[in-house]
């Protein structure tokens, strides 16, 4: 299973990135999907989670309304659209994969699959 990240970049305070997520997996449609980010001398955070079929989302406090997590199985790939980005948002931006049912960590998937990350930075 292989995963690249790839959208982001450098942005003001209050606009929006799409990061994508392309996921090589011969039954991507049975993995569990989620973006992660971490922050220098940050733990960490899982940010947005996306079940199998896409029915089921998970949203960290910090960015609920603001992000939407989508997957687009036919295309085996999953997005995440960040709006009103703040300065808090910077940091490298992970998506990991896991093969099975739940939404996200606190269900007790355990992410084996991890792409190699992509930066983003927000500027105040």
């Amino acid at each position: 299973v292989h995963l690249v990240e790839t959208g982001g970049g450098l942005v003001q305070a209050g606009d929006s990135l799409r990061l994508s997520c392309a996921v090589s997996a011969p039954t991507f449609s049975r993995y569990a999907v989620a973006w992660f980010r971490q922050a220098p001398g940050k733990e960490r955070e899982e940010v947005a989670a996306i079940n199998w079929t896409g029915q089921s989302t998970y949203y960290a406090d910090s960015v609920k309304g603001r992000f939407t997590i989508a997957r687009d199985n036919a295309k085996s790939a999953v997005s995440l659209q960040m709006n009103n980005l703040t300065p808090e948002d910077t940091a490298v931006y992970y998506c990991a994969a896991t093969y099975g049912l739940g939404i996200n960590s606190a269900d007790g998937l355990v992410y084996e699959h991890w792409g190699q990350g992509t930066q983003v930075t927000v500027s105040s």
